[in-house]
């Protein structure tokens, strides 16, 4: 039986990040959090009070709870697709952190499972729902800087250890710089040049452990698992190209790095990692950028959720889905065996695609 209203909402996962999610759903009216949980039942009661949820406790209970129609999945990177396939099974539908999967196989199990259950999987980055990235794609969509051709992104950074508590998942098989940031730019790109054909990267490690530096585990050693630097080189079904770089070893950060070229001009895109930011454009025969300012949502963290709540009630697709972070993911494991094969990997899998986000997309309005 179809429902109507706001749709409930459960978090399994109560750690650092899902304050940036409470944030935002818990002032969403079309949504209602109705529960948080996590293996450590006292986390979830911990952030349950901090925002005035009233039930908290293991997962089992955002799992069961018959009025739960969305799973918000914020486990470390390990545990995604297990947690997913549990709620899957439950009947939920999933949204969930980046990266979709750790591999293909798994990721590629969780899809057939969800399809054949007839529920919605849906994947961050949703920062491609926000005003600056959909303000430059709407413009490029409306052909403002001719035929895309080619792209340029850069993540360079120290490495979290600095500010992060407790940053060695980071340095372990699922994170690095590529797959704790990758998601954000090849997401962006895939959204303006369509599905990734083919990549090839080089990738090294700089040092073999590195040290917390701040927090209740400030001095300790961890080892490094992963490459910390990435250089990729993408080619896209259409024939364009993008070099990506994915670092943890500048000690000068550049971040939030993106420009795409076309036929008639070059436009350079917000940091992706951010919901917000102007666009900037020097079309052909220009010696100097025009800024665009951005229209649309810059709520942060859970519009990919809002967007999901939507969706079910219209009966129309959402926007960041399950089998656009696959492909994603499919580029980043790619990226990853280029790395150690020094060719380039094919991919299999190609991203859906979908509407721009129309610039009066009101989050906090009640729709439903």
């Amino acid at each position: 039986m179809s429902r109507s209203g706001p749709v409930g909402v459960a978090f399994i996962g109560a750690g650092n990040i899902s304050k940036q999610y409470l944030d935002n759903l818990t002032r969403f009216p079309d949504v209602k959090v109705l529960v948080i949980a996590d293996l450590f039942e006292e986390a979830a009661a911990a952030r349950a009070a901090e925002y005035g949820i009233e039930l908290s406790g293991g997962v089992e209970l955002a799992l069961n709870h018959p009025e739960v129609e969305i799973i918000v999945n914020l486990t470390i990177p390990a545990a995604h697709v297990e947690v997913a396939t549990a709620a899957v099974r439950a009947g939920k539908h999933v949204w969930t952190e980046k990266p979709f999967s750790l591999d293909r196989e798994s990721g590629l199990g969780l899809l057939k499972e969800a399809k054949a259950a007839g529920v919605r999987l849906g994947c961050a980055p949703d920062t491609i729902l926000g005003a600056g990235l959909q303000t430059a794609r709407r413009f490029i969509d409306d052909g403002g800087i001719g035929t895309p051709l080619t792209a340029l992104t850069m993540f360079q950074s120290p490495g979290p250890e600095s500010w992060h508590p407790n940053p060695a998942f980071l340095f372990q098989k699922g994170a690095g710089p590529l797959f704790d940031m990758a998601p954000y730019y090849l997401t962006t790109l895939v959204q303006t040049f369509g599905s990734i054909s083919k990549v090839a990267a080089i990738g090294s490690t700089a040092f073999p452990t590195r040290t917390v530096g701040s927090g209740p585990k400030a001095g300790e050693v961890f080892d490094v698992e992963v490459p910390t630097h990435v250089s990729a080189m993408v080619q896209f079904a259409s024939g364009a190209s993008a070099h990506s770089v994915f670092s943890f070893e500048s000690p000068k950060a550049r971040v939030g790095f993106v420009e795409i070229t076309g036929t008639e001009g070059t436009i350079s895109l917000p940091d992706p990692n951010n919901f917000d930011g102007d666009v900037k454009v020097c079309r052909r025969g220009d010696s100097e950028w025009t800024t665009i300012p951005a229209e649309g949502p810059d709520h942060g963290r859970g519009l990919g959720v809002l967007d999901m709540a939507r969706a079910i009630r219209a009966g129309v697709p959402h926007r960041a889905t399950g089998e656009l972070a696959f492909h994603v993911l499919e580029a980043m494991v790619a990226i990853s065996e280029s790395v150690d094969s020094a060719e380039f990997v094919p991919l299999t899998s190609t991203a859906p695609a979908s509407l721009p986000v129309p610039a009066d997309w009101a989050p906090t309005h009640a729709t439903l």
